[in-house]
């Protein structure tokens, strides 16, 4: 019987055109006129967001992989919360969601796509997201995630475009899904190691938004989520979004158990196209080889990076904390130091 990652090319690999490609994609079509609109696609941001009023606005995006696991309650779990960050990491509330999907002819069984998207729906349940509906297709590879919708006031939206010199930077989440998941593929990640990685993609990034909601206004500058880019990736739009060049002591990484001695063999193709596509990314010769992996891994639902006022840092990790969730204070906002430089890793 065919297992529910035998259905994808690279398992562990929820790989997506870089930056740079889709600007190339794109680069020829006309930017809105509509002035309600606050962000597009032309910051590489991690959702649209759209002004229906001075106090409220409209955030939408969409995202859908290939299975990352074999138990497919646990693929449409983690599939539902990766779609949903999207949506905190504009500093947003989701509200609503359509799922997208596509399943092979030949497979899998109607009950394992039935269990897939029970495994969504309750995953979207338990964050108070509506589902309404959703498309499906026929396609060789599974496919499966959602379009979400949801709201956020102007006043206190969060973008990549933000990062002020000075600012620290929090990581919400650690590191290695990617590896963890592909070396299971081969066997060489145990079971230990792949539930530790489970776990942190099955959970949501509310508690962070909501402290970050919580904290005082204009404390915190940009965020995004880190998902397919990886740190590095992610990273470095904030940096060319917002002008600046961010610092990341890899040594303060916080990193899944086995990621870092599983890295060297098992990056996953999307790393290694990371790796190609942030060419720009400023390595110190005294980081740890492993550790500069790790920061190109493609994480799925991964953490939420945030630039914020250095005075805040510490109320802002006690009330995570205090709320259930983890931080690390991962590096510093720097000024630009040339056209070149997006990131340094040191």
């Amino acid at each position: 019987m065919k297992r529910l990652t035998d259905y994808a090319d690279c398992a562990g690999c929820a790989s997506k055109l870089a930056a740079a490609e889709l600007d190339a994609i794109l680069g020829d079509l006309p930017g809105t006129i509509d002035e309600r609109v606050l962000v597009d696609y032309r910051t590489s941001d991690d959702a649209g967001v759209y002004r229906w009023s001075d106090e409220s606005a409209l955030v939408q995006t969409v995202d859908f992989f290939t299975p990352i696991v074999d138990d497919p309650y646990v693929f449409g779990w983690i599939a539902a919360a990766n779609a949903v960050s999207d949506v905190y990491a504009m500093g947003g509330t989701p509200r609503t969601a359509l799922a997208v999907a596509a399943f092979p002819k030949d497979g899998p069984a109607p009950d394992v796509i039935r269990t897939i998207f029970r495994g969504g729906s309750d995953a979207l349940t338990s964050v108070k997201v509506a589902l309404l509906g959703g498309h499906t297709v026929t396609d060789p590879e599974i496919k499966f995630g959602y379009a979400v919708t949801g709201e956020v006031s102007p006043h206190r939206m969060l973008t990549n475009a933000g990062a002020k010199v000075g600012d620290d930077l929090i990581l919400t989440k650690p590191l290695g899904t990617g590896i963890i998941v592909r070396a299971r593929r081969f066997g060489r990640a145990t079971d230990e190691e792949l539930d530790a990685a489970v776990t942190v993609m099955k959970q949501f990034n509310r508690e962070a938004v909501a402290v970050a909601q919580a904290m005082p206004p204009a404390s915190i500058h940009a965020c995004t989520d880190v998902t397919g880019f990886g740190l590095a990736g992610h990273a470095s739009e904030v940096a060319l979004a917002s002008q600046v060049s961010l610092e990341i002591d890899s040594a303060q990484l916080p990193t899944l158990p086995g990621a870092r001695r599983l890295a060297a063999e098992h990056l996953p193709c999307g790393g290694r196209a990371n790796a190609r596509h942030f060419k720009k990314l400023e390595v110190d010769p005294t980081v740890d080889p492993d550790l500069h992996l790790l920061c190109l891994d493609p994480q799925t639902s991964g953490g939420l990076l945030l630039g914020l006022d250095p005075d805040h840092t510490v109320e802002f990790l006690e009330r995570l904390g205090a709320a259930g969730g983890e931080g690390w204070r991962i590096g510093r906002v720097r000024p630009r130091a040339s056209a070149g430089t997006l990131v340094h890793v040191r």
